[in-house]
């Protein structure tokens, strides 16, 4: 089976450590978890980063994207939207769109912010709006995950979610560790149940 596509940016490392946290759920179902992220982007300029990071996981490619199995997309929040090294590499896959590589293929969502009312949901949704339009199957997180009940920091029913504080020294609390998990599990099985 293709592997699950844990495709993320992390500017301060929650983000990164969500991803693990998913990926590890994922692996858990089964399947090959797959992690990627993006390069940095300038606001002045085209910013040229090397093609292999210096440390983390390796720079995405739409072959990536094409040869998934399924897709969970993480973010930190960026005034209650994806940060723009994602949304600049996500507004790349037109040549996806246009072939229909990603369509029917389970897809989720997961982001960090510094403060408990940082857009964590906003930022959820927004990431939703290029996957529907690749036609993807978007899951969440049902409240049969118990810890969605009893988190005081990050979860959402949208997807996984992390209260990093306002100087990103938060640590993940056991319900976010949890639902990442939760997260990474459900698109593994989702995928598995598609490809069968």
């Amino acid at each position: 089976m293709a592997p699950v596509l844990i495709l993320y940016y992390s500017r301060y490392g929650a983000t990164a450590e969500m991803a693990n946290l998913i990926a590890r759920g994922v692996e858990e179902a089964g399947p090959e978890a797959q992690l990627r992220t993006v390069p940095e982007v300038s606001p002045v300029c085209e910013a040229v980063e090397e093609s292999i990071p210096a440390g983390g996981a390796p720079y995405a490619t739409l072959d990536d994207l094409r040869d998934c199995a399924g897709l969970i997309l993480g973010s930190p929040t960026r005034f209650g939207n994806m940060a723009a090294p994602l949304k600049h590499f996500i507004d790349t896959t037109s040549p996806l769109w246009l072939s229909g590589a990603m369509i029917g293929k389970p897809a989720a969502l997961f982001t960090s912010t510094s403060s408990m009312h940082g857009g964590q949901e906003s930022t959820l949704l927004s990431m939703m709006l290029p996957l529907l339009h690749h036609g993807m199957l978007l899951m969440g997180l049902p409240y049969s995950e118990t810890a969605l009940l009893h988190t005081r920091t990050g979860g959402t029913p949208y997807g996984a979610s992390h209260l990093a504080g306002t100087d990103s020294t938060l640590r993940l609390s056991d319900e976010e560790k949890t639902l990442c998990r939760a997260l990474g599990r459900r698109v593994a099985e989702a995928a598995q149940r598609l490809s069968a």
